[in-house]
């Protein structure tokens, strides 16, 4: 073995452990904003050269080392990448401050679990040669899917983010997904740990050279996928997105009602960049959550609204709706939600959000009564916090297209952006990304709801309160767009859907053809050619 490797993997103990968390540190650059995706080559190379060196004598023994050094890896990726989550707790710094290491340390130690499964699994069915790179991306993966389900999921930082931001790399996402990404963004920045450790000169390079052909194929067909000029609109509609730039210590407080609504108003009436005015528009589209107040139990703002609309115009905006209590309740549900309101103040259409943020709209009901006992509550000062919506509807708004809507996180889960049935055809995505500044957060949020137009060839449109507003066509190509922490419009027009993707339609069944083939293949050609395993040095 090269003496590189060699030494790093003679590292025990905590020194071990804490090489494997400033890998996993590092990986994190592969992520919005710096999108460094070579940082994943330089964080999962040690990975594979640690787990190669786990000769404990017994099965539970070589799983306990391994799942020791994902989690430590999963630790340091997360903290690294998740930092931001804790200017969320400084909004109302004297009612959370003192939870911040819950988000910071706390959040990251729990998610390094999964990443620990997954180093874990791929130690028991790894493999010499070549095939243990396929036999690590796999079980990555299948960690990476359980991690984006269980327990309500958090795919955020998925590590095929690393290629799903690049524009040409992304298209593969229309026939793999995001899972499929992670796939094949972890076998790729996984193999050049083969050029040190392989037994001869073809089997050192082998691995690697396919992986970069395979990442020139991807780039080809993204290449190729993308057309040369923008994508044809909707006939007669005409988008206006008002980003108010609003602080978040500001936004929720009852007694800046008035000053907010003329806040919002005044800017859905500024001058548009490329000439758009608020008379030419079709549409007026509003963030996530842009009332301190109900705003359907408040006649006057509903007024207001209808006094800027021109007729036929239309407002979408975020805002909490409250159900009145059913026979037998002490008080009514609310909702967050998206509310359609025409020129004349009328609320024509709504949906609910139906993934809530755990702690931040509601609180678990098997950890309720101990969270209330210690008189914690949500970030969101609702009551009793919001309830989910029953099921996922499409919103029916009048001059648009049938429409898959979505409320803040909701655009990070690659299967639920619609429900079964008729496809829509456009994706709009409210959201409020105050609660995390200037930080990485909001940048990391706006590319994994980009790759949500790309998985299913539909255009998005998007509204946050202090950035990243855009209109995004259904390659990913942003076609207008507002930066973070400024205030403003944009003025687009509606691009036009595509056909159904190949993942729109057969996803689940691609990504699971690709995690047999990667566990099988190694395991297949063992059996019919067996070769002798390099020498290398052991921990224990």
């Amino acid at each position: 073995m090269n003496a590189l490797p060699d030494r790093l993997t003679r590292l025990s103990g905590w020194r071990r452990s804490l090489m494997a968390a400033a890998c996993g540190a590092v990986g994190a650059l592969a992520m919005p904003p710096l999108g460094l995706w070579h940082a994943l080559v330089v964080a999962l190379v040690p990975a594979i050269w640690l787990l190669d060196t786990i000769a404990a004598d017994t099965v539970w023994g070589r799983l306990r080392a391994a799942a020791l050094i994902g989690w430590s890896w999963g630790f340091g990726y997360f903290v690294a990448g998740l930092w931001w989550l804790g200017a969320a707790f400084l909004v109302e710094a004297d009612q959370f401050a003192w939870a911040m290491p819950l988000g910071v340390v706390g959040l990251p130690a729990v998610l390094a679990f999964f990443t620990a499964f997954g180093f874990a699994l791929s130690r028991l069915l790894w493999t010499p040669g070549a095939g243990r790179i396929l036999t690590f991306a796999a079980a990555l993966t299948i960690s990476e899917w359980l991690r984006g389900h269980l327990f309500t999921g958090f795919p955020w930082n998925n590590p095929g983010m690393a290629f799903g931001q690049s524009l040409w790399l992304m298209q593969s996402a229309s026939v793999i997904g995001l899972y499929g990404l992670t796939l094949v963004s972890l076998a790729i920045c996984a193999s050049p740990a083969l050029i040190l450790t392989g037994p001869t000169t073809g089997q050192r390079w082998a691995a690697p050279t396919l992986a970069a052909v395979g990442l020139g194929a991807m780039a080809l067909f993204g290449a190729w996928r993308l057309p040369d000029g923008p994508v044809e609109t909707v006939d007669g509609v005409t988008l206006r997105i008002m980003q108010p730039n609003l602080p978040q210590d500001a936004k929720f407080n009852p007694r800046n009602r008035d000053a907010i609504m003329r806040r919002y108003l005044a800017i859905s009436r500024y001058a548009g960049q490329d000439g758009g005015t608020l008379e030419g528009a079709t549409h007026l589209i509003w963030p996530e959550s842009a009332f301190p107040f109900l705003l359907h139990r408040d006649p006057g703002a509903l007024a207001q609204i209808a006094s800027i609309l021109r007729p036929g115009a239309l407002l979408l905006t975020g805002a909490a709706r409250m159900e009145e209590p059913l026979p037998g309740e002490a008080a009514g549900r609310f909702f967050n939600a998206i509310q359609a309101i025409d020129h004349q103040g009328t609320i024509l259409g709504s949906y609910d959000k139906v993934h809530l943020v755990p702690f931040g709209e509601y609180v678990p009901a098997f950890l309720e009564s101990a969270i209330r006992a210690l008189g914690l509550k949500q970030f969101v000062s609702i009551p009793g916090g919001f309830s989910a919506g029953g099921r996922r509807t499409r919103l029916a708004v009048p001059g648009l297209p049938p429409v898959a809507a979505t409320i803040c996180y909701e655009a990070i889960f690659p299967d639920e952006i619609f429900a079964d049935g008729p496809r829509p055809s456009l994706i709009l995505n409210v959201t409020n990304d105050a609660w995390f500044g200037l930080t990485p957060g909001p940048y990391q949020h706006f590319a994994q709801a980009r790759l949500r137009a790309v998985e299913e060839g539909l255009p998005l449109i998007r509204a946050a309160n202090t950035g990243i507003s855009a209109v995004i066509d259904p390659f990913g190509r942003v076609v207008a767009s507002l930066p973070l922490g400024t205030e403003g419009v944009l003025d687009a027009g509606l691009p036009r859907s595509l056909s159904q993707t190949v993942y729109g339609k057969s996803g689940r069944f691609v990504l699971t053809a690709m995690l047999v083939i990667c566990l099988m293949a190694p395991a297949l050609r063992r059996r019919k050619r067996p070769s002798p395993r390099a020498p290398s040095p052991t921990l224990s």
